[in-house]
């Protein structure tokens, strides 16, 4: 699976340092291209010349130190990366990562690179567990960052606790997987909406809802990764552009609507993230409405629904649907599920903290035929999108499994 991947290793000065040997050697015998960065405080724990020997390439340690004139080494080796992976990573490494500091050769090297990022953690168990390592590695975590848990058990310092280094093996198990995924959905054609619709009372004032579209691109840039061809059909958002991915902008449910149908039979997976107005106003005022003494009615429409359209007129497409509740999430998801025909509904109530609109968090419950598939706790969205398109993907390539449970 490692074959031909060029997987840069990163090393920060942590006294697991000395475990990085071990993770390259077990590496380069996957078949990996494994170029090797230390820190100047990495190398008072482990020489470089082990490094060397075992990837088989100069260890980079001084930005300033260019082994090929042709080149400009830092970004030569970012632009090379497949996967970046930081063990030991350090407090400090993980600081410099959060607030874009570039003052050594593997900080700026990191600036550089567009490849994934997987991180693995060792420190002191309170330094882990410091607010200010929590909260670097929350910011790195809605930037895309993986991390691969540490272990809890005697650290070098004397304390039991969480903050040894994961083991070699798991690291390479998390880069087998990674890799893994990456291919899932190769080949498979991905349709996303996220947002909320907006219809317009006039041309200055109109209807929509609390939607950041943060969910819809968290779930594209998930399907992105692995392997998918993306398009995002995306409404009123606050959410960060997704690099790579076709974004098509509408404003209204019908635009949304019309920009669906239009794709829909050539994709395979259509998530349905958006947040679509249910009503419309009749009449749409041509110019600003004035105000007067009397009451304002506005008489409202019907909007198409868009879910049960695509439920439907569906022939083989895997469709997904999101409810956002208050009460009763359950019962109104499998409602919608089976209404709507359905593959999995994703549902939450937004009315609990950190799972409504416009925060960075979810809670969901995904529901399929037979009933709850997967109940997940408070999360990062973008670790509900990932979760969420393992489903996916396990269900599109076992669907007689699926069926069989």
């Amino acid at each position: 699976m490692l074959n031909g991947k060029t997987i840069v290793l990163g090393i920060s000065g942590g006294i697991a340092a000395y475990k990085a040997a071990a993770l390259c050697s077990k590496l380069v015998q996957a078949g990996a291209n494994v170029r090797v960065i230390m820190t100047e405080s990495a190398t008072k724990f482990i020489a470089p010349l082990t490094l060397q020997t075992l990837s088989r390439h100069p260890v980079y340690i001084d930005t300033f130190d260019e082994f090929n004139a042709a080149v400009v080494s830092h970004i030569d080796l970012a632009d090379s990366a497949d996967l970046v992976i930081i063990a030991p990573a350090t407090a400090n490494i993980i600081a410099k990562m959060a607030n874009g500091l570039a003052d050594d050769m593997l900080s700026t090297t990191l600036l550089a690179a567009t490849a994934q990022v997987l991180v693995a953690p060792a420190m002191n168990v309170h330094m882990y567990a410091h607010p200010a390592v929590e909260h670097n590695m929350a910011l790195l975590a809605e930037r895309g960052v993986r991390f691969i848990e540490p272990g809890t058990g005697q650290l070098a310092c004397g304390y039991v606790g969480k903050g040894r280094l994961a083991e070699p093996e798991d690291i390479v198990f998390a880069v087998k997987n990674w890799f893994a995924k990456n291919q899932e959905l190769k080949g498979k054609r991905v349709l996303v909406t996220a947002g909320g619709t907006v219809e317009r009372l006039d041309p200055v004032r109109y209807l929509t809802n609390d939607s950041s579209g943060k969910m819809g691109f968290a779930i594209a840039e998930a399907a992105a990764n692995r392997g998918a061809d993306v398009t995002l059909i995306a409404a009123r958002t606050t959410a960060d552009s997704v690099a790579g991915i076709r974004v098509i902008h509408v404003e209204t449910a019908e635009e949304m609507l019309q920009a669906v149908l239009s794709r829909y039979e050539e994709t395979d997976i259509v998530i349905k993230a958006a947040a679509v107005a249910d009503y419309r106003p009749v009449v749409r005022a041509a110019s600003k409405m004035k105000k007067n003494d009397g009451r304002l009615i506005i008489e409202l429409e019907r909007t198409t629904d868009i879910l049960q359209t695509l439920g439907e007129r569906k022939k083989g497409q895997f469709l997904v649907g999101f409810a956002a509740e208050t009460e009763q999430v359950e019962h109104y998801a499998m409602d919608k599920l089976n209404r709507k025909n359905c593959d999995l509904v994703v549902a939450n109530d937004v009315s609990k903290e950190g799972a409504g609109f416009n925060v960075d968090t979810n809670i969901v419950k995904v529901f399929g035929q037979e009933g709850l598939v997967e109940e997940m706790p408070l999360l990062q969205k973008r670790e509900v999108a990932d979760r969420l398109l393992t489903l996916i993907a396990q269900r599109i390539t076992h669907p007689a499994k699926e069926a069989d449970e």
